[in-house]
């Protein structure tokens, strides 16, 4: 499961930057691609990151997590590159 949770976090950290490549590159140029992109893109991580939060929570155990280290993790979901910093220095071991 720690296999699958660092997979989870580097996609939905991926999947961040893609949305907001998306906003920022291509809704000014182009808004019929950015329209049929928005919901894919955004669902995908929507689903991404709704599985970081319940793999953080169900991982707290058995990695040994202090509430301020789940806390650091939780964040991490919510800010760009953060979660790559998560796979980095939390998940070195799996």
């Amino acid at each position: 499961m720690d296999k699958f949770f660092k997979n989870i976090a580097i996609l939905e950290g991926i999947s961040y930057l893609v949305l907001f490549s998306n906003m920022l590159f291509i809704k000014p140029s182009n808004t019929i691609l950015y329209k049929t992109l928005l919901y894919p893109i955004g669902m995908t991580h929507g689903i991404l990151f709704i599985g970081y939060v319940i793999l953080a929570f169900l991982l707290k155990k058995s990695q040994g997590w202090s509430l301020k280290s789940l806390s650091v993790i939780l964040i991490a979901s919510l800010l760009p590159f953060a979660t790559f910093f998560v796979e980095k220095k939390y998940l070195k071991n799996a």
